[in-house]
């Protein structure tokens, strides 16, 4: 009989091992059904803020209205969204550096914290942290009236951000006439989609103040020769238009400072 009994415990507890085993193994496979799920949504998020790139409309040549890209002028952002810096970080004073380009265009830079504390404080803390360092400047327009080169996004070609976009406009100039040196927040159409992409005009330019205008966030101080001279003069590979593509020069963040 006890030879029996222990038969029969041994049989209970392998059965209760089996039965433990599948509970662990219909767990897992909840879990990674779970996971797979996430995974799929967490692409589909990833993608769709990808596409929600920051750009510049101005008037083209033939009057009718340039951007960086079709996908672009049909996308809407919410309010301020993600982990934005605080606008306390650029201390309502003016900022001084430098931000490298290719490593023979060296622009001296001023950030205004005074007049546009939020974007001054985003670009602050993005050059602190680092991100812009290997970032492409993607675009490039030299239309007669709208000479600039943007820089600034994640993905090299006007896509990615460090997962926040910003508002509200500030320090936006009321004629849309933005003078050579001006550095300037590119946004898509909603006033508070900026995020981590900026312009330089390297010539005067006039952009459409009917969409809301830019931030200026601060100036070039120097070296809008050399940018011009190394990067501009060579022209762009025409893309959206005849007059705004990417830079035939390919041009690469490699250092930028503040201070």
């Amino acid at each position: 009989m006890a030879r029996s009994d222990r038969h029969d415990r041994e049989a209970r507890a392998r059965l209760r091992g089996y039965t433990a085993r599948q509970q662990v193994h219909a767990t897992q496979q909840r879990r990674r059904r779970r996971d797979d799920v996430l995974a799929v949504v967490g692409v589909v998020v990833v993608v769709s803020l990808a596409v929600v790139a920051q750009v510049v409309w101005y008037q083209a040549d033939d009057g009718s209205e340039a951007s960086a890209s079709a996908s672009a002028s049909a996308s809407t952002a919410p309010a301020s969204t993600g982990d934005v810096p605080s606008s306390d970080i650029a201390e309502g004073r003016t900022w001084t550096g430098e931000l490298d380009l290719n490593d023979d265009v060296v622009l001296g830079i001023s950030l205004d914290g005074a007049a546009a504390p939020q974007a001054a404080s985003v670009v602050i803390d993005l050059i602190r942290d680092g991100f812009y360092t290997g970032t492409a400047c993607h675009r490039m327009s030299d239309a007669p009236t709208a000479e600039f080169i943007q820089c600034g996004s994640a993905n090299g070609d006007g896509t990615g951000d460090a997962g926040f976009t910003f508002g509200p406009l500030e320090n936006v100039p009321a004629d849309g006439t933005y003078p050579a040196g001006t550095i300037a927040m590119a946004r898509g159409t909603d006033p508070d989609s900026q995020s981590t992409q900026f312009f330089v005009t390297y010539g005067d330019t006039q952009l459409d103040a009917s969409t809301g205008g830019y931030t200026v966030v601060g100036q070039v101080t120097s070296g809008l020769d050399q940018l011009t001279a190394n990067v501009t003069d060579a022209g762009l590979t025409p893309g959206t238009s005849d007059t705004d593509g990417a830079p035939v020069v390919p041009t690469t963040i490699t250092g930028a400072s503040v201070e």
